[in-house]
C-alpha cells in the first residue's frame, strides 16, 4: 500500500467523533477500499477538555480550523464546523487553495458557495466531496453521480429533514398539535432550541439545491427555490388527508418543466400507496424519476452521528483511492444556468381547507369562484357543526366549519386567485389552508 492519507477533522461534535471511531474500527476495510491507509493526524474543536469518549493525545490539536487546513501534515480536511460563512468557508477555501482534498457535510455552505468551491477544487485537481451533506447515510449523491449516467432525470423529490418528518408522523398517529410535537422533538434532541431552519423548510431547501444540480446538470441556485414550512399544518389537515387516502409530508421537489427547472419545498399530500408515504419518524427518503430506471426510491437514516459519519468515511475512502471527479458530476463550466420555473406556473392537484360560516349558499359561492378560475373540483367535503342548540331548520348553525376541496390539475396562480376572491367575499372565518398534491 502507498503512503497514508493524512486526515484533519475540523469539528468534533457527534459526527466528527463518530468519524474517528468508524475509521478506527474499519481501518483495514477503508485501507483496502482506498488502496492506502487512512490516518487521522489532526483535529480542531471549540472545547479541548470535553469528554468525547476517546483519547485525543494521539492527534495534533488546533484551536483554529483554518490553521489545521494550512498544516503541511494534513492531506485531506474534513469540515464539520457548519454554517455558510465564516470559519467553515475560510477553512474549506484555504484547504482547496493549498491543494488539499476536502470532505464536508455542510449543505448550507454548498448551497451558497458550492460552484465557486467546486471550480477551485477542479483548478487544483483535488476532491471536494459532500455525500454527507444530503440525507445522512443515504448514498443519494453517489447514485446521482455514479449510477445514473444512462438516465435522463425528469423529477426528484424526497423527505430531506428528519425533524419535520418526525413531527408530522407524531401529529398524524397521535392527534397532537404542531406545538406539542415540536416541544417533544426538542426534548429528544431532534429539533434545535430555535427550530426555524428545520420546520420552515430552509434545511430541506439547501439539500434540494444540491440534488437539483446533480440531477439536472444545472448550477446550484438556492434562491430559485420556493420554500414553505410545516408550522401551519393542523391535526385536522392530517386527519382529512388520511380520510382522502393521503399523508402529508414536507417534500423537496425538483422537476423539469416546459418553463424551466421547478424547485419547491412545502407540505405535500402524497398517496398512502406510495413508497414515500410509508416513511415515518426521523427517516429520510429520496425518489428519482428517470427514463431508464423509471422510479428509484432510497430510504434510510437522514441524520445522526453514525449515519452521517458513514457518508463522510465513504468520501474519505474515495479520496484515498485517488478519485477526483468534478464535485457536481460535471465540470463547473458545463453546468447550465437553467431558467427558473415560476411557482405561479406550477400545475397540479390541490387540497384547500376553508373555514366557512355554516349557512346556506356558502358552498355554492365557493364553487362559483372556483369555476370562474377554471378550476375543476374532484371532491368537496363539509364537516357539519356539532352545535345543535343553535341550528336552524336546515340543520345549519352559522358557526365556522371546515369545507375541504380537492382539485384536479390547476395552476398555482389560479388557485391563489380563487382563494383570494373567496376571502374577499367574506365567506371564510379564518385564513385558508392550501396544500399541494404530488401524485405518483
Amino acid at each position: 500500500m502507498g503512503r497514508p492519507l493524512r486526515v484533519g477533522i475540523a469539528g468534533l461534535g457527534t459526527v466528527g467523533a463518530s468519524v474517528i471511531q468508524i475509521l478506527d474500527r474499519q481501518n483495514e476495510v477503508v485501507a483496502q477500499r482506498g488502496g492506502r491507509p487512512v490516518e487521522v493526524v489532526a483535529v480542531s474543536a471549540r472545547d479541548r477538555a470535553k469528554d468525547r469518549g476517546f483519547d485525543l493525545t494521539g492527534f495534533t490539536w488546533f484551536d483554529d480550523p483554518v490553521a489545521l487546513a494550512k498544516s503541511a501534515d494534513v492531506d485531506c480536511v474534513v469540515e464539520l464546523v457548519g454554517g455558510s460563512e465564516g470559519t467553515a468557508l475560510e477553512t474549506v477555501r484555504t484547504a482547496l487553495s493549498l491543494g488539499k482534498h476536502v470532505v464536508t457535510a455542510n449543505k448550507a455552505l454548498l448551497a451558497k458557495h458550492g460552484l465557486a468551491l467546486a471550480k477551485l477544487a477542479e483548478e487544483k485537481g483535488v476532491s471536494l466531496a459532500f455525500e454527507a451533506s444530503v440525507a445522512g447515510g443515504i448514498p443519494v449523491i453517489k447514485v446521482l453521480c455514479e449510477a445514473l449516467p444512462g438516465n435522463k432525470v425528469s423529477r426528484l423529490y424526497g423527505i430531506l429533514n428528519g425533524t419535520c418528518n418526525y413531527i408530522l408522523s407524531r401529529m398524524e398517529l397521535e392527534g397532537l398539535t404542531f406545538a406539542e410535537c415540536l416541544k417533544d422533538a426538542q426534548r429528544l434532541g431532534y429539533a434545535e432550541a430555535d427550530p426555524t431552519f428545520d420546520v420552515e423548510g430552509f434545511d430541506t431547501a439547501h439539500k434540494l439545491a444540491i440534488l437539483t444540480s446533480l440531477a439536472f446538470g444545472t448550477q446550484v441556485d438556492a434562491d430559485a427555490i420556493y420554500v414553505e414550512g410545516i408550522s401551519s399544518i393542523t391535526p385536522l389537515d392530517l386527519s382529512m388527508a388520511s380520510e382522502l387516502g393521503f399523508r402529508i409530508k414536507l417534500l423537496g421537489v425538483a422537476e423539469r418543466t416546459e418553463t424551466g427547472i421547478e424547485q419547491r419545498v412545502h407540505p405535500t399530500m402524497v398517496p398512502k400507496s406510495s413508497a414515500i408515504a410509508q416513511v415515518m419518524g426521523v427517516t429520510n427518503a429520496v425518489t428519482i424519476d428517470a427514463d431508464a430506471v423509471k422510479e428509484l426510491t432510497l430510504i434510510g437514516p437522514g441524520a445522526g452521528g453514525d449515519a452521517t459519519a458513514s457518508a463522510v468515511v465513504a468520501d474519505i475512502a474515495d479520496v484515498a483511492s485517488g478519485k477526483a471527479e468534478p464535485p457536481f458530476g460535471r465540470p463547473v463550466g458545463h453546468l447550465e444556468k437553467a431558467p427558473r420555473a415560476p411557482m405561479q406556473r406550477h400545475e397540479g392537484g390541490y387540497y384547500i381547507r376553508l373555514t366557512v360560516h355554516d349557512r346556506p349558499g356558502v358552498a355554492a359561492g365557493v364553487a362559483t369562484r372556483m369555476a370562474e378560475a377554471e378550476i375543476s373540483l374532484e371532491s368537496i367535503l363539509q364537516k357539519r357543526s356539532e352545535v345543535a342548540a343553535t341550528q336552524d331548520r336546515h340543520g345549519r348553525s352559522g358557526a365556522p366549519v371546515p369545507l375541504v376541496l380537492i382539485t384536479y390539475a390547476a395552476t398555482e396562480a389560479a388557485i391563489r386567485s380563487a382563494v383570494e376572491k373567496i376571502s374577499g367575499d367574506g365567506l371564510i372565518a379564518e385564513p385558508p389552508q392550501v396544500i399541494r398534491i404530488e401524485r405518483e
